[in-house]
C-alpha cells in the first residue's frame, strides 16, 4: 500500500537566541527577498510556512515595506502561510492574557494580508498549558501542532487534547520534532532511502500502511530548499512505496485522521520523547520579576483603572498596544526563557521596563480622574474585582497620631535657611531636598521678593503633599499612589521668575528659606472597599486585633510568627523550619539544573540575628540576619572557594492578615550555584496545586522522562503554589518542587549558572543550544525575593492579590459619595478589564469543578469569543462552566 507523505515547506525563525533580534533580523531579510519573488513566480516553490507567527514579517516589513502587497497576494493565494500567532510564546512563563493578546494581535496582524493559518502551530514551546485547547477554539481554531511535552500514554502521531473544560482539539504531535524533514537528499533514490529511515523511527505511531506521514521540511532559521516540488515529483515517478505530495499545513490536517485516536486532558510536561527544558523557569529571575511587574501594572492597573475612571472617548488605546507590542514581542521563548546571548537579556528587560512605564503612567492618569470624582479626604482605591480591606501608608498632617494608626515617620515642623548668590539656586534646593527640608524636591507654596539688594525665595514644605505609597511587599517598589499634589510644578510661575532672577542676579545675595509643616507617615487599614470600588479612610480605632511584637516574635491575633535564633527560619502557629535557605551548585545551563560531581551543599548560616523593628499596632515587621559561606563557584566539577555572604530577611504581619509576608535580599557574589527556600508542610502530601494559564493545575511528586533528560519534578506556577495545607504566593512565575518526600515545599530563589547550553550536562547528556558563555544568568550583584505564605484554608487567588495588588490612594478632590463601586462583578476570576469600541469588555474564567454564575449588577451585552464574534446575549449575569473561560462586551 502507497504510504502518502505530507511535506510541508518551513522555516523556524526565534527572532533573538543565541545573537541579538538585528543579527537574526538581516539573515530573515536574505531569506525572505528570496522566498517571496520565487514563491510568486516559480508554482512548484510553495506553499510555505512562515513558522506561523506574524512577528517575522513585521520584523521584514519595516525593511522592506514595499513588499507588503505580494505578502498579501501570496498569502491569499495560498501560496504562504502565516500565523495565527504574532510570536511563539513560551506558555508557562507569561501571562494567560498575554497569550490571548499574542493570538489576537497575530489574527489582527494576518487579516491585513487576507488571514492567517486556522492552525494553533505551537512547535517549539518548552511543554503546553492545560487550557491551550480552550483558548485555541475560542478563536475558532480547531487544530494544533505540538512537539515537546507530549506524554509515553500518546501512541500515536495525532490525538485529541482537551482542556479541563472540555474543549478540544486535534493535536498533530511530531515525535521526532519540526526538523524530521529539514535537508532532504537532491536525488529521488536518495530521498525514497532517507524516507524509508523516517519510517522506522516514526515504528509504532504508525498503526497501519494507510496512516500518513507530516514530513516538515524545515528547521531553526533555514532557507527554503531549491527544487523541492520537482524533487518530490521524481520520487514519486520512481517507485510506488510512497506517494509526496508538497502541501500547506492547513491543507495536511483538514483531511488528517480522526478514527481511533488516543485522548489526553490538561497539561503536556513530560520528557518521555522530547527534552522539556524545564530549568528555564529558575534561569533569570530578574527577567521573572519584570514580567511579573510589567504583566501586574497593564493588567491590572493601567487598564482596569483607565476603563472604570476615564471616558470611554479617553481610552489610551494607542499607549496600551504599544506597550503590549512589547510584552508580546517578550513572550516568544527564547525572549522569555532567557536562554539567549547576554544581549537579548538586557533587551528583554528593557522592554519590559518600557511597558510598565506605559503602564505606571495610564494608571497615574486613571488615579487623577478618580481623584476629581470621589469626595476629598484620603480615598482607597480597589483595582480588583472582590471587595478588600488592607492596609496602606499616607501621610497626615500634623503631630496628633490619627486614630487606628501607627506612625512609622515622625517629621517635626520647623524652619531653615540657605544663603549663596544667584548662581547657586540649584545647589541650594538640592541641599535642602538632601537634607530633609523639601520632600521630593517639592514645595506646596513659593514666593520670590526682591529686596533691592538680591532674592529671597521663601518655601512652605508639607510633607502631607508628598506622594504616599502603597506597598505590595516589604519595601517593594512602592507604588504611587494618586495624583501629583500641589507642588513646585503648581507654583511653575514663583519658581520660573526665581531662577530668573537667581540668573540675572548671579553674583547677588540669595536667601531661601524653608518653612517645614509637621506632619506623619502612617500605616492605616482601609475597607472594606468595594470590587472595582473606592472608599474614604476617616481615622478610627481598629476594627480587627492589632499587631503586638517583640524581640523575635510577631501576633495579629490570627497567625503569630516566632523566628529560630539558632537559624533564621520562622514559624507560624507552631509549623516551624519555615524559610530555610538551602544552597547547591549547579554546573548546568540556562536550560537545565544540573549538579555537580562533587556537590557541597549549605543549609545552615554561621550567625543569626533578630530584630523587631515595628511593634504594631497596624503592622508588624522582624528584620532576620543570616550570615552563611557559600561556595564561591564549580572548577572541574568541585565547588571550590568560599564567599561570606549577609542575607537579610523582612517578615511582615498586617492586622487582620493570615499572610506573612517575606522578603529575602543578598548579593550574589558567587557563581554556579543554586538556592532554594523551604517551606515545611503542615501536613504531608502526595500532590502539588498551582496557578496556570486561567486556572490551576494538580501535579504528583514525579515528572515523566524517557529521552535525554533527568526529570527533574521541578514545575513552574504562575503566582501561587498549595501544598499540605500551605499556601506559597510568589512574585512572578517561580520553580517549586514538593521534596522531603512529601513533608515541604522548595521555592528556587536563584539558579545562577555561565553557559547558555553546555555540550552535556549530567542532567541531560545533549546541547540544548551553543555552548556561549554568558554572564547575566550568572545574577552577579543585589537579589531580592519577594513572597508570601499562609496556612489552609484560604482562598489561593484572593491571597494574590491581596499581597501583589494593593490598594491604591488618592487625595480626592471632588464631591462624589464616600463610597461605591464603578462595577459590580461577582462569581469567577477577572482577567482583563478594559475598554473595546466604546464600551468595556470583561474576560473572566472559573478555576473550579463547580459551575459558576457570573453576575454584573445593572448591565447587560454579549458574550463573544476571542475574535470578536458574538456567542449570545445575557442580561446582569450568565453561566461559567467548571473551568471554562468567557469574554463579555458590555453595552455603555
Amino acid at each position: 500500500m502507497v504510504r502518502k507523505v505530507a511535506v510541508v515547506a518551513h522555516t523556524h525563525w526565534d527572532r533573538e537566541w543565541y545573537v541579538p533580534f538585528q543579527s537574526f533580523r538581516a539573515t530573515l531579510v536574505e531569506v525572505l527577498d528570496e522566498l517571496l519573488p520565487r514563491l510568486e513566480s516559480d508554482p512548484g516553490a510553495g506553499p510555505f510556512l512562515l513558522d506561523g507567527q506574524l512577528a517575522v514579517i513585521d520584523d521584514y516589513l519595516e525593511v522592506r515595506p514595499q513588499a507588503a502587497d505580494a505578502i498579501a497576494r501570496l498569502t491569499s493565494a495560498g501560496r504562504l502561510t502565516i500565523g495565527p500567532w504574532y510570536v511563539l510564546m513560551d506558555e508557562f512563563l507569561v501571562s494567560a492574557e498575554t497569550i490571548v493578546r499574542d493570538l489576537q494581535m497575530g489574527l489582527a496582524a494576518a487579516a491585513r494580508f487576507g488571514g492567517g493559518s486556522p492552525v494553533g502551530y505551537l512547535p517549539d514551546m518548552f511543554g503546553h498549558v492545560a487550557q491551550m485547547p480552550q483558548i485555541l477554539r475560542q478563536a475558532g481554531i480547531e487544530h494544533a501542532v505540538v512537539w515537546r511535552g507530549v506524554p509515553s500514554a500518546v501512541d500515536r502521531t495525532a490525538f485529541w487534547w482537551r482542556s479541563p473544560d472540555g474543549s478540544t482539539v486535534r493535536a498533530e504531535y511530531l515525535p521526532v520534532g519540526y526538523g524530521i524533514g529539514a535537508h532532504l537528499p537532491s536525488e529521488p533514490a536518495a530521498l525514497v532511502r532517507r524516507m524509508r529511515a523516517e519510517e522506522v523511527e516514526l515504528g509504532g505511531f504508525l498503526r497501519s500502511p494507510g496512516d500518513p506521514i507530516l514530513l516538515m521540511n524545515g528547521t531553526d532559521h533555514q532557507t527554503p530548499q531549491p527544487g523541492l516540488a520537482a524533487l518530490l515529483a521524481a520520487a514519486n515517478d520512481e517507485q510506488k512505496d510512497f506517494e509526496f505530495e508538497l502541501v500547506s499545513l492547513p491543507e495536511y490536517l483538514a483531511s488528517a485522521p480522526t478514527d481511533a485516536l488516543p485522548a489526553w486532558t490538561g497539561e503536556l510536561r513530560s520528557g518521555a520523547r522530547a527534552n522539556l527544558l524545564m530549568g528555564v523557569v529558575s534561569n533569570r529571575v530578574d527577567v521573572r520579576v519584570a514580567a511579573a511587574r510589567a504583566e501586574l501594572t497593564l493588567e491590572r492597573r493601567a487598564e482596569p483603572l483607565s476603563a472604570l475612571w476615564r471616558p470611554a472617548d479617553e481610552w489610551p488605546g494607542q499607549l496600551l498596544a504599544a506597550a503590549w507590542r512589547e510584552m508580546v514581542h517578550n513572550a516568544a521563548h527564547d525572549s522569555v526563557c532567557a536562554c539567549s546571548a547576554d544581549e537579548v537579556g538586557v533587551a528583554v528587560l528593557h522592554r519590559y521596563a518600557e511597558a510598565r512605564a506605559v503602564g505606571d503612567a495610564l494608571a497615574a492618569e486613571a488615579q487623577a480622574a478618580a481623584a476629581a470624582q470621589v469626595g476629598p479626604g484620603a480615598v482607597a482605591l480597589n483595582p480588583s474585582a472582590r471587595p478588600r480591606s488592607g492596609v496602606v501608608e499616607l501621610v497626615v498632617p500634623g503631630s496628633e497620631l490619627p486614630a487606628g494608626a501607627q506612625v512609622l515617620e515622625a517629621i517635626e515642623a520647623g524652619t531653615t535657611e540657605k544663603t549663596g548668590t544667584g548662581r547657586d539656586l540649584g545647589r541650594l534646593l538640592a541641599e535642602l531636598t538632601t537634607e530633609g527640608w523639601l520632600h521630593d524636591g517639592r514645595a506646596s507654596a513659593a514666593t520670590v521678593t526682591w529686596t533691592g539688594d538680591g532674592v529671597d525665595l521663601d518655601l512652605v514644605s508639607d510633607a502631607s503633599t508628598a506622594r504616599s505609597r502603597s506597598r505590595g511587599n516589604i519595601d517593594g517598589p512602592g507604588t504611587p499612589i494618586g495624583p501629583r499634589p500641589p507642588g513646585i510644578a503648581d507654583n511653575a510661575s514663583v519658581m520660573a521668575e526665581a531662577y530668573a532672577q537667581a540668573g540675572a542676579n548671579r553674583d547677588r545675595p540669595l536667601r531661601v528659606r524653608v518653612t517645614r509643616r509637621a506632619s506623619q507617615r502612617v500605616a492605616v487599614r482601609v475597607g472594606p472597599v468595594p470590587g472595582f470600588g473606592w472608599a474614604a479612610w476617616e481615622p478610627a480605632p481598629l476594627a480587627v486585633d492589632p499587631v503586638e511584637g517583640r524581640d523575635n516574635w510577631l501576633d495579629n491575633g490570627l497567625i503569630r510568627v516566632a523566628v529560630s535564633p539558632s537559624d533564621g527560619t520562622f514559624s507560624v502557629n507552631g509549623l516551624a523550619g519555615l524559610g530555610r535557605l538551602v544552597d547547591d551548585g549547579d554546573e548546568g545551563d540556562t536550560y537545565n539544573y544540573s549538579p555537580p560531581v562533587a556537590d557541597f551543599v549549605v543549609d545552615r548560616p554561621e550567625a543569626v540575628e533578630v530584630t523587631c523593628v515595628e511593634h504594631g499596632p497596624v503592622r508588624g515587621r522582624l528584620r532576620v540576619l543570616r550570615r552563611f559561606r557559600w561556595p564561591a563557584a564549580i572548577v572541574d566539577g568541585r565547588r571550590v572557594g568560599a564567599e561570606d555572604v549577609e542575607v537579610v530577611t523582612w517578615l511582615e504581619v498586617r492586622a487582620g492578615d493570615r499572610a506573612v509576608r517575606v522578603e529575602t535580599t543578598f548579593d550574589n557574589r558567587c557563581r554556579d550555584h543554586r538556592l532554594r527556600a523551604w517551606f515545611p508542610l503542615p501536613s504531608r502530601t502526595d500532590h502539588s496545586v498551582a496557578e496556570c494559564a486561567f486556572g490551576t493545575v494538580r501535579r504528583g511528586l514525579e515528572a515523566e522522562g524517557g529521552y535525554g533528560e533527568w526529570p527533574l519534578p521541578t514545575f513552574p506556577a504562575r503566582r501561587f503554589v498549595t501544598a499540605g495545607g500551605l499556601t506559597v504566593t510568589h512574585e512572578g512565575v517561580a520553580e517549586y518542587e514538593v521534596v522531603d518526600n512529601g513533608w515541604a515545599v522548595a521555592v528556587t530563589v536563584l539558579r545562577a549558572t555561565g553557559m547558555l547550553s553546555r555540550p552535556a550536562p549530567a542532567y541531560r547528556p545533549n546541547a540544548a543550544g551553543p555552548p556561549l558563555p554568558v554572564e547575566g544568568p550568572q545574577m552577579a550583584g543585589r537579589v531580592t525575593s519577594r513572597l508570601a505564605v499562609a496556612l489552609a484554608p484560604t482562598d489561593p487567588y484572593a491571597l494574590a492579590d491581596d499581597v501583589w495588588l494593593p490598594l491604591e490612594v488618592v487625595v480626592g478632590t471632588g464631591d462624589g459619595p464616600r463610597s461605591g463601586s464603578r462595577l459590580e462583578v461577582t462569581g469567577a476570576e477577572v482577567s482583563a478589564l478594559r475598554h473595546h469600541d466604546g464600551g468595556l469588555e470583561l474576560r473572566m474564567f472559573n478555576p473550579s469543578d463547580d459551575t459558576a454564575v457570573v453576575g454584573v449588577a445593572g448591565r447587560r451585552g454579549w458574550l463573544v469569543d476571542l475574535q470578536g464574534r458574538p456567542l449570545e446575549a445575557w442580561d446582569e449575569s450568565f453561566v461559567l462552566r467548571p473551568w471554562g473561560l468567557a469574554t463579555a462586551r458590555l453595552d455603555p
